[in-house]
């Protein structure tokens, strides 16, 4: 972990260290994703078999790509009460969470008389990226699928790395199939982005992608973009704890040490705090639960890289840093959390008091783990089921209408020069 206090002498170099430059924008990592896109874009199929040998080293033919009935029956036999409960359960609570959130039309009448509003429909088909490796995540599949599911999106086309059997875990299997997955793919990486975009053979190309990712995979949505619609590019898990005096040291430890585990060593986890006293204890803790730790070496090359324990001189310097780092997930254990929280403007999630840790929004709570890092939150809010609609603006006037617009288009018309504008609303009502 690095250590840094507001007394010393190199204080606010080392924060313009920990709030560090995003691993979302490597200049060879943009090289090696345009070269794969580019081969996605020419060989169709031929690349993504490729890929997925060299990659995930797994030997899959086009045909195999797509995940099998068989495969989806025996996802549902292996997945034992336990698992099925807990998929059901988040199931219910982001479906439920997602509603809310649902766009509805509306229409209402303008100054001149007419009838104008939106509607807002599902995208017909969207492909969601759900990440495996070293951690299938299995929690992404129910965080993304869901709300394509809750909005209504008809073909929702899931794409997820093989393991080098090629098979995938069937855990990841059962829960997309429940969250409403109509197609499964064996493909991952930037090819697996590149293959919804562009379509291929087997994989027919999508309106809009969805879903986590490592670099390659986020490099992929920002080229493609534009040729299709994303919904943003979070990177590697962040959490930031802002704690006070008041704060557990256990809790906060075993806060930054759940989101260092992915295993990327890009994560980035961050406490900062006004008591020194905690600083210090939460620095033991951190050492005495890593030693418990089954991915400990995944965990201690995120801390050594991006892990930072940050002594501010008060609260307002540290809300100050909070806003400036902008992380994915904050965890406020301070007295008078909520108050605290109204101060909090750039985070992907806010997570109050000492027994909502971000395990909670990772897997059940409701809201979609999937939200802005790297700095993303200054811009971008997380995933939400309104991101699977269409907007589109509905306008309808009668003649009464159109006269009482008559004089202001003719004059914006007039000024602008464009005669054919005018009198396509003129023509309307000329006697």
């Amino acid at each position: 972990m690095n250590v840094t206090r507001h007394t010393d002498a190199n204080f606010t170099a080392q924060l313009d260290r920990a709030a560090g430059g995003s691993s979302l924008f490597d200049p060879l990592v943009d090289e090696r994703t345009r070269t794969i896109v580019d081969a996605v874009r020419k060989r169709g199929d031929a690349a993504l078999t490729e890929f997925t040998a060299k990659f995930d080293g797994a030997k899959l033919a086009p045909s195999e790509f797509a995940v099998s009935t068989a495969e989806f029956m025996n996802a549902s036999l292996v997945a034992d009460g336990p698992l099925r409960a807990a998929v059901e359960e988040a199931h219910e609570n982001i479906a439920t969470f997602a509603r809310k959130s649902v766009r509805k039309p509306w229409q209402c009448k303008n100054s001149h008389g007419a009838a104008v509003g939106e509607k807002f429909d599902p995208f017909q088909r969207v492909g969601i990226y759900i990440p495996g490796g070293t951690a299938p995540l299995v929690s992404t599949a129910l965080m993304t699928v869901t709300l394509a599911q809750v909005a209504g999106c008809p073909e929702i086309v899931v794409c997820t790395p093989p393991g080098a059997d090629g098979t995938v875990n069937p855990a990841l299997l059962f829960a997309a199939r429940l969250a409403g997955a109509t197609e499964i793919y064996k493909v991952g990486g930037a090819q697996a982005v590149a293959a919804l975009a562009l379509g291929t053979k087997t994989i027919r190309a999508v309106q809009k992608v969805f879903g986590p990712g490592n670099a390659y995979v986020v490099a992929a949505k920002r080229q493609l973009f534009g040729r299709l619609a994303v919904d943003l590019l979070p990177g590697p898990s962040e959490v930031l704890v802002l704690a006070d005096d008041s704060a557990n040291p256990k809790f906060v430890a075993a806060d930054l040490l759940a989101q260092a585990e992915h295993g990327s060593g890009h994560e980035r986890v961050w406490l900062v705090t006004t008591s020194g006293k905690l600083l210090k204890a939460v620095e033991k803790e951190i050492v005495r639960q890593l030693a418990k730790l089954s991915r400990k070496a995944y965990v201690e090359k995120a801390l050594d890289a991006n892990g930072w324990l940050i002594h501010a001189e008060d609260l307002d310097s540290a809300l100050a840093l909070v806003n400036r780092f902008a992380p994915e997930h904050c965890e406020v254990m301070t007295a008078h959390a909520r108050d605290v929280a109204q101060r909090i403007v750039t985070s992907g999630a806010i997570f109050l008091g000492d027994y909502s840790p971000t395990v909670l929004g990772d897997y059940v709570a409701g809201p979609s783990h999937e939200l802005p890092t790297g700095g993303g939150g200054l811009s971008f809010a997380g995933l939400t089921v309104d991101q699977f609609q269409r907007r589109t603006s509905v306008v309808e006037y009668g003649k009464g209408a159109l006269k009482q617009a008559l004089a202001a288009v003719q004059k914006f018309a007039q000024t602008e020069g464009l005669d054919a504008h005018g009198r396509s609303a003129t023509i309307r009502v000329d006697k």
